[in-house]
């Protein structure tokens, strides 16, 4: 027992003496220099990017009306499926519109007998001018009356061809390729042109997106892309309402030539891919955008642009704007006020207040302090991934390392 508990003496006074030297190989030298861990403010690529609030907005759109007025037989489509262009939709009472047109196309050919007769009587009447019984007159009154009958036939035919409009009317069908939506009458109703939308039908893909975009805004981005071919230079990529960007690009189509007066605004449109999810069937696709849907908008450039970069962990920010540590070159801290362009989540452009070379502080700043020596070493190897991450791959969210926020927005 004697043994044992001198045994245990022993470990504990062992524990104790390895805690204090950890302890002490954990603890900064008492009055040297805190470490702190640098980069190099070097040029980058990075994407230019500004947000807008946008809204979906389908190519085509078409509200079905009847063009003639008869009972609504029968319903052919289900509400909120995908239909092709020519897809019967509505089947109208065709009786009516079938004998209207057998009755005009019987005037048609009682018309055209009658026709027949006089030009052979023309004909007649025109042979005889040679003899000593032909008259003049009888041959001009023969004339006319073919003539007239011509007129009639004529007329008769075009209310055939009316009748044949009108009996076509009665198979109502899509004009485009889209979603359709609910019917607004049902069987066994009387329909009319004055009986207003039947259903509406919206195309699917591509789709439009509008965003309203402010004439400063519009004046910056004008300069920023012109130069390097305008519309084609930049696409645009959304981000749903629910966070996760949309996995399709687009590119803008259509900037408008007025400006609006009450809230100085000019709106913009895009085209993008409207694809289907994943779960979804041929015979019963769901896409991934819908008609009127809020998203918002980024608007990047096509080609990534050299500027002056450093990690958005080093930029600080106080009342008077932002600012980062730099090393000097006597190894003391130094305050650098900076001004800020287009930011990523891990990278933050610098437009003015730094120079390509300065060593800045991005580990240990709660250390550093303007005018007090540091200890520099370069970031740790988790840091220096991180960067590497930010200029050639993805974000864990999965949008473009280059994804830029707004200009100014150093947050």
């Amino acid at each position: 027992m004697r043994l044992a508990k001198v045994a245990i003496r022993l470990l504990i006074v062992a524990a104790v003496a390895v805690g204090a030297t950890a302890a002490t190989r954990a603890q900064p030298t008492a009055g040297g220099p805190p470490a702190v861990g640098v980069v190099e403010a070097v040029k980058r690529p990075i994407t230019e990017t500004s947000e807008f609030l946008g809204r979906v907005e389908a190519v085509n759109r078409v509200n079905v009306v009847a063009r003639v007025t008869a009972f609504l037989e029968k319903r052919l489509f289900r509400e909120g499926a995908e239909i092709k262009a020519g897809d019967e939709l509505y089947r109208l009472e065709r009786g009516p519109f079938e004998a209207d047109l057998a009755a005009k196309k019987a005037v048609v050919a009682q018309l055209r007998a009658t026709l027949e007769n006089a030009s052979l009587t023309t004909e007649r009447a025109r042979t005889l001018l040679g003899g000593p019984a032909g008259q003049q007159s009888t041959y001009d009154a023969a004339l006319a009356n073919q003539r007239s009958l011509e007129a009639q036939v004529q007329a008769a035919e075009a209310q055939v061809q009316a009748s044949q409009i009108n009996l076509d009317y009665t198979d109502i069908r899509s004009p485009i390729d889209g979603k359709i939506g609910r019917t607004a009458v049902t069987e066994g109703n009387v329909v009319s042109p004055a009986s207003g939308v039947l259903t509406t039908i919206v195309s699917q893909d591509p789709i439009h997106v509008i965003f309203p975009v402010s004439v400063r805004l519009g004046l910056e981005l004008r300069e920023r892309y012109a130069p390097r071919g305008g519309l084609n230079a930049v696409l645009i990529r959304l981000r749903l309402p629910d966070g996760r960007l949309y996995d399709q690009t687009g590119k803008v189509d259509f900037v408008d030539n007025t400006i609006a007066q009450s809230t100085d605004t000019f709106t913009v449109r895009g085209v993008i891919p409207n694809s289907t999810l994943p779960a979804s069937t041929e015979d019963s696709p769901v896409r991934q955008l819908t008609d009127g849907e809020f998203v918002t908008v980024l608007v990047e450039g096509v080609q990534p642009v050299e500027v002056l970069a450093i990690p958005r962990a080093a930029v600080l920010a106080d009342q008077q704007g932002d600012f980062v540590f730099v090393v000097g070159p006597d190894n003391k801290a130094e305050q650098r006020r900076i001004h800020l362009g287009q930011s990523t989540p891990t990278l933050a452009s610098v437009i003015s207040g730094l120079s390509p070379g300065d060593k800045v502080i991005v580990e240990g700043l709660q250390r550093a302090r303007p005018g007090q020596p540091v200890s520099p070493a370069p970031a740790s190897p988790q840091f220096q991934a991180i960067l590497k991450c930010a200029t050639g791959g993805t974000t864990t969210d999965g949008a473009a390392a280059g994804e830029a926020k707004p200009v100014g927005d150093s947050k």
